[in-house]
């Protein structure tokens, strides 16, 4: 009670007057020491830094050398690298010529000739040049796995799991062997916005399994944040995103069915909540998807038919078996490996101790058994949905049934899917861990190191080639140009080179070659002659840069001692690379 309360009841109870008091105005109290440390000890700064540096562990040594290596190889994650860095000089320079990059030129909307990583945008818009570009390829990718690993941690503790079963489903979600098959694919590694949005979601409806849904508990601006990132999510590539898409549209008809058989209420601002997450995603996916429509009307082959799926299509064993750069499984899956096709795309292991423990969720877990049989139902529609053509009868009565959908028919690999495969497991898996961390003293110091334990599936001999430095040439050949020698899975190097400047270049990388390049590629291995000078020039191209040590044991080797006579090609030779100038036709 304050100073005034205690003199007015010492006269009410005692009759006696009040004797002058002067009452100070009380100091406020001081904030203990444990509000202002509180932020710092939060269980959710602790899982995110801990991620994070789990992350820098397992991809060591991604950042030992990070402005001179890259993970993987130099094929795709030069061109991904490149990605991030045309898309932050687009939106530093000219946002309208996004989808108008330098590269594959003179092609237009080529930006949206492969998934863009557009998400990352803002990474780009820090640092110009293949030092930079490296670096920032490097950072993001510890960050793909960091991200994953929170993502699945969020939403499994939201569905009511434990701290030490959410870390189990962190682990098998960031760091499944299957993801070692997929180190040069940087879309698909980031798909930690999927269990993040997922999480994020759930919180803001109210909703969890342990308890269903709760109308107290909603969080409209959490549900809004969930859509953002999906959206964020579907910018990255519409590979994972299209079916990540789907699934969102699957619950949210599951949820509105659920809403009317029971009719629980439902918040006003909730619903105003995810009228306008729904808005921004919508927005997101036909901003993505209008340059793409484009690409796939002039390039109508970039649609995957039926046919085009066997390659990459995963049968059944290739759920069990291993990359080969994996510490724990590789060799040991060496024979079933070889006997697959696609190895990258069929060596799908989601980890044998997930397995395990996703099983064990099944007959011990703190889910409802009918939430384990619905979970142990989605794992195993999951399986035969990824495996395409390889599926029961063929795959026409499983993956045949959603490669009619808008937007499968642009996706090449049935087998990514494995990445819901991959949740679902984590989530039956974490039932299972949460309820042996209640049990006996020794059980819970075991299920303490089940998350490591499942980290160690993850433990890798991935390769961190160096990435060729830049040829002066490079920096000064006249625009547009084109980088001998060039093709699908080099060309990304070229590309990396070119983000000092951003200048039109012939070469390109992505999902599919057009027929211009590839005539190009043919005419000019018989480079200089006139049948490849007069395609360059009609083509619009400038200068012609032969790099010396690239070209030595390709076809391309004898433009290093060609002859210019007779010839409108003036020849330019620099310790590095010969450069032939062409002049304009």
């Amino acid at each position: 009670m304050d100073g005034f309360g205690d003199i007015v009841s010492t006269v009410i109870v005692t009759g006696a007057a009040p004797v002058d008091v002067l009452v100070e105005p009380a100091a406020p109290p001081a904030r203990p020491a444990r509000w202002r440390w509180g932020r710092l000890r939060h269980e959710w700064t602790w899982i995110s830094l801990g991620a994070v540096a789990l992350s820098v562990l397992v991809t060591w040594p991604t950042m030992r050398h990070p402005t001179r290596t890259i993970p993987g190889d130099t094929g795709d994650p030069t061109m991904q690298a490149w990605q991030m860095a045309w898309s932050g000089h687009a939106l530093r320079t000219d946002p309208t010529s996004l989808w108008q990059a330098n590269a594959f030129h003179p092609e237009p909307t080529s930006f949206a000739f492969t998934d863009t990583l557009l998400g990352y945008a803002p990474a780009g818009l820090i640092g110009t040049g293949p030092v930079a570009a490296l670096l920032r390829y490097n950072i993001i990718f510890v960050l793909a796995f960091a991200l994953a690993f929170v993502g699945a941690y969020a939403l499994v503790r939201q569905l009511g799991a434990g701290r030490v079963g959410a870390a189990v489903a962190g682990a098998g979600f960031a760091y499944a062997p299957w993801r070692l098959a997929q180190v040069g694919h940087l879309q698909v590694l980031s798909t930690g916005g999927i269990a993040l949005a997922l999480a994020m979601l759930a919180r803001g409806h109210g909703w969890s399994l342990r308890h269903g849904y709760r109308p107290e508990r909603a969080r409209p601006g959490w549900a809004v944040g969930g859509w953002c990132v999906a959206a964020w999510q579907l910018s990255l590539g519409f590979g994972i995103g299209v079916p990540f898409g789907y699934a969102l549209a699957l619950a949210a008809l599951v949820a509105v069915a659920g809403w009317l058989w029971r009719r629980p209420p439902l918040p006003r601002r909730l619903l105003l909540a995810d009228g306008a997450g729904l808005a921004v995603f919508l927005a997101v996916a036909a901003f993505m998807a209008r340059p793409y429509l484009l690409v796939a009307e002039q390039f109508p082959y970039v649609r995957r038919s039926w046919e085009d799926l066997r390659v990459s299509s995963p049968p059944l064993r290739g759920f069990f078996t291993s990359p080969n750069t994996s510490i724990l499984w590789g060799d040991l899956s060496a024979g079933a490996r070889a006997a697959l096709g696609h190895r990258g795309e069929t060596s799908l292991l989601p980890g044998f101790l997930l397995y395990g423990l996703a099983a064990l969720g099944l007959v011990l877990s703190i889910w409802t058994l009918r939430q384990r049989l619905l979970l142990a139902a989605g794992v195993v529609a999951s399986i035969v949905l990824a495996m395409g053509t390889e599926g029961p009868a063929g795959g026409r009565y499983t993956y045949g049934l959603v490669y009619v959908l808008p937007g499968f028919d642009g996706i090449r690999t049935p087998g990514r899917l494995v990445i819901w495969t991959t949740l679902l497991l984590a989530i039956l898996a974490a039932g299972a861990v949460t309820a042996l961390a209640t049990r006996a003293r020794p059980v819970r110091v075991m299920a303490l190191l089940l998350p490591l334990l499942v980290v160690a599936e993850g433990v890798n001999t991935t390769g961190h080639p160096p990435v060729p430095a830049p040829p002066p040439a490079i920096a000064t050949a006249p625009a547009p140009f084109l980088v001998l020698p060039s093709g699908a899975t080099i060309d990304g190097i070229p590309m990396l080179w070119a983000t000092d400047r951003f200048p039109e270049m012939v070469n390109g990388a992505g999902a599919f070659t057009t027929p211009r390049q590839v005539a190009i590629r043919e005419a000019t291995v018989r480079f200089p002659d006139e049948d490849s000078v007069a395609l360059l020039r009609a083509t619009g191209v400038r200068s012609v840069v032969v790099v010396r040590t690239a070209v030595v044991g390709t076809p391309y080797e004898s433009t290093l001692s060609a002859t210019t006579d007779g010839l409108p090609v003036r020849r330019v030779d620099t310790p590095e690379a010969v450069v032939y100038l062409l002049d304009p036709a």
